[in-house]
């Protein structure tokens, strides 16, 4: 039987823009795919996205550090089961990143959100600090796998502000309460396992993104394209709407069988069993090794019975040393539907429709109005084909459709204006 390539089983892509109006990008993302049966087994799919702050260069620091550490460090720490290697990463990097704050003036304070997804045999996992979104698209069902650690999310999961309530539009949604690095503790959230299922997609992004573009829009999106595509109609969509700020993407389709939970034979995750090594106190050791030498002394003198007990006493000694050394302990075996976290914390429907197909044409005809009437050189024979086959889809209520050729209408004119020179951009692309 040949052996599974799991990289292959995973449709990926990452982008990050600068957007429309800020002069730097402070986002960062780190995306490493098991290439190998042993990786996938260890370790899954590792995908993260952080989103920088501090001014004089603090959050491109921060969120370099972040992006470059905690991959490296969760590969590092094998003897950890894979939850407690991500959180064990994420606190020596928060370590790191705390540390270079305060010994430089211009970044004291700095820090980064991070937001990061696993993919193991066991389920997908995710471990967060701050605003940076996971979500998971499964059929037409669009779930925020992550808590915002803002203060709206804060108030309102206390029960400060109410829904609707006029309080809920004063409260800002860019305020974090929550990061990685301004302190020397951090808090951290573990969500999951959840099981994977084929067709699942998952998207990691920072606000850029979700600032600009509601969940009921993702949705459609990430289900009628593929990866790379839905990428870059998303950062289009959110530059067109303005761009404040820079906008990281992530996505993975799982798109084989062989990456589902039900294919796996991994035993299930356990937390709190491997802890760091301790210290022993030296009577310990000492109590053992004298257990030991007089067991052996009593035997050459044919006393069997004391020998014996001197020798049990020298091995339980020793067992309850090597227990305090390696910190043996059972653990809870994350199985049967058990998981970390309470998410997910949002769910949106979000079938395609015509009502969302009208939405684009609308962003279709001001995309056509603006390139227009600044006499800009297009290739208006492609745009048409684009347009007029998401109306032909349209009306056949093929809605899939409809939204997919409408979206690469939107990238292509997109695409159109950047060669042009109108704006100057420093995406990049990977898939």
């Amino acid at each position: 039987m040949a052996a599974v390539n799991y990289s292959t089983c995973l449709q990926v892509a990452a982008i990050t823009d600068i957007g429309m109006r800020r002069t730097t990008n402070q986002d960062s993302h780190a995306l490493v795919v098991a290439d190998t049966a042993e990786l996938w087994q260890a370790r899954g799919h590792f995908l993260m996205v952080a989103d920088g702050m501090g001014a004089h260069a603090a959050g491109e620091l921060a969120s370099k550090l972040a992006a470059d550490g905690i991959p490296h460090l969760y590969h590092k720490y094998r003897d950890l089961s894979p939850p407690e290697a991500l959180e064990k990463a994420i606190r020596e990097t928060n370590s790191e990143v705390h540390r270079r704050g305060m010994a430089n003036p211009d970044f004291h304070n700095m820090g980064t959100t991070c937001s990061v997804l696993v993919l193991l045999p066991q389920g997908a996992m995710a471990a967060h600090i701050g605003d940076s979104r996971v979500y998971r698209l499964r059929g037409n069902q669009l779930h925020q796998l992550t808590f915002d650690h803002s203060l709206q999310w804060e108030l309102r999961a206390s029960g400060q502000l109410p829904p609707g309530s006029d309080i809920a539009a004063t409260v800002p949604k860019n305020v974090i309460t929550r990061s990685l690095g301004p302190n020397a503790n951090v808090q951290i959230d573990l969500e999951g396992p959840w099981p994977i299922e084929l067709g699942d997609v998952y998207l990691l992004c920072s606000d850029g993104l979700t600032g600009k573009v509601e969940d009921h829009e993702l949705g459609p999106i990430l289900g009628a394209l593929p990866a790379d595509e839905a990428a870059r109609v998303l950062v289009d969509l959110a530059n067109l709407r303005g761009g404040p700020d820079n906008c990281t993407i992530l996505i993975a389709k799982v798109v084989k069988e062989e990456m589902t939970t039900t294919s796996s034979t991994a035993p299930p995750l356990t937390v709190g069993a491997a802890k760091s090594k301790k210290g022993v106190h030296p009577a310990v050791w000492i109590g053992a090794g004298v257990a030991a030498l007089a067991a052996i002394f009593v035997l050459m003198m044919n006393w069997y019975i004391p020998a014996a007990v001197l020798a049990a006493l020298a091995l339980v000694t020793g067992g309850v040393g090597l227990a305090q050394h390696f910190g043996m302990g059972g653990g809870v075996t994350l199985e049967a539907g058990r998981h970390l976290g309470k998410g997910p914390y949002t769910a949106t429907a979000c079938s395609p429709g015509h009502e969302f197909i009208s939405k684009l044409a609308e962003v279709i005809e001001e995309l056509r109005e603006a390139a227009r009437d600044a006499h800009w050189n297009i290739d208006w024979r492609t745009f048409d084909e684009y347009c007029n086959k998401a109306q032909a889809a349209d009306e056949r209520k093929n809605y899939v459709e409809g939204v997919r050729e409408f979206c690469r209408g939107i990238s292509f004119m997109m695409k159109e204006l950047r060669s042009q020179g109108t704006r100057k951009s420093d995406s990049t692309i990977q898939y």
